[in-house]
């Protein structure tokens, strides 16, 4: 009997970033995170163990096939489900994402936690989400929190068993707006960039140090629902994580001129009395937390302040979901 099961999952931006990990071969991360699920975001894949093409996993991306690294990480990911399985079958993959990929907004988060649920369920599997976060965590660490919907926390843990995320209450009813200065693929992975900055970086020492704070205040924040708080921490965190990059050797630089006009202006709008406080990923783009009840108006001041980019709101969203399962 051949499942065919296809899966959903929305990316999600750090709050208090992810950057950097303690076990590579488990994707178990040096800190642990706090992010939030964006609706509207979804990759959706579907998954059957069908016989592939006959020799090997036929995988489509976006209407392509995927050569080189990409190929190899949903190949290798695969064979993870299959031999927890016990299975042996290639596969047929088909995924597709409404975010641009490589371009630091999470795709391979989305796509990673639809691929573990699709993959799970076409394979007999059912597992729960705790176990799907830690499954999900072995093909983009990211992806562990995009199984769950809204605030997410990432355990950081110390091995596979206690590496894992679960949803966190919260009553602030948060935004993000997103400005996209860049839909560009980026010229070096994350993977790469944070191996790279946790070699060489004389500041990344700090920052991890400083981000396990950041943990705390933030959560401490949501609790209160103190917004302004938890945006302080939340720029100053990934500022900070960028400075390290940047003190890498050679430097790791995502940020375009378009970037740094981003956050000088949501500095300005901070000023003048927006609810305002920005975030960066591994990449050129700028999301900007804000208040539910404000973002519509946020928006609207970016997309006039900066017209080249392609500006967007997004409320907290759900979790990863099976679209379908048939056999």
């Amino acid at each position: 009997m051949t499942i065919t099961a296809t899966a959903s999952a929305n990316t999600n931006i750090a709050l208090i970033k992810y950057w950097g990990k303690a076990d590579e071969s488990l994707a178990i991360p040096a800190t642990s995170s706090l992010s939030l699920t964006l609706g509207g975001t979804r990759t959706t894949t579907t998954v059957s163990f069908d016989g592939g093409t006959g020799d090997e996993d036929a995988v489509t991306i976006n209407g392509a096939t995927p050569g080189g690294t990409a190929r190899e990480r949903v190949v290798r990911f695969l064979d993870l489900v299959r031999s927890r399985a016990g299975m042996a079958i290639p596969a047929s993959v088909t995924s597709s994402s409404t975010v641009p990929l490589a371009a630091g907004l999470a795709s391979s988060a989305a796509g990673f936690a639809a691929l573990a649920a699709a993959a799970t369920r076409a394979a007999g599997m059912r597992l729960d989400e705790r176990a799907l976060s830690r499954l999900a965590r072995r093909g983009s660490g990211s992806a562990t929190r995009s199984i769950f919907g809204g605030l997410v926390l990432w355990n950081a843990g110390v091995d596979d068993e206690t590496s894992y995320a679960e949803p966190v209450d919260c009553d602030l009813a948060p935004a993000m707006v997103v400005v996209v200065v860049s839909a560009g693929r980026k010229t070096i992975s994350s993977t790469q960039a944070m191996r790279h900055t946790m070699n060489t970086s004389p500041l990344y020492p700090a920052w991890a140090e400083a981000s396990r704070e950041d943990l705390r205040v933030a959560l401490d924040a949501v609790r209160a629902r103190d917004l302004p708080r938890l945006g302080e921490v939340v720029e100053g965190n990934a500022l900070g994580m960028h400075a390290a990059m940047i003190a890498s050797r050679p430097s790791v630089v995502y940020w375009l001129p378009e970037t740094l006009d981003v956050l000088h202006t949501v500095r300005v709008m901070r000023d003048e009395g927006f609810p305002v406080w920005a975030t960066i990923d591994a990449g050129p783009n700028v999301k900007v937390l804000t208040a539910g009840k404000d973002a519509d108006r946020v928006a609207a001041v970016l997309r006039d302040r900066i017209p080249g980019a392609a500006t967007s709101v997004r409320y907290p969203g759900g979790g990863v979901r099976i679209e379908e399962a048939t056999t």
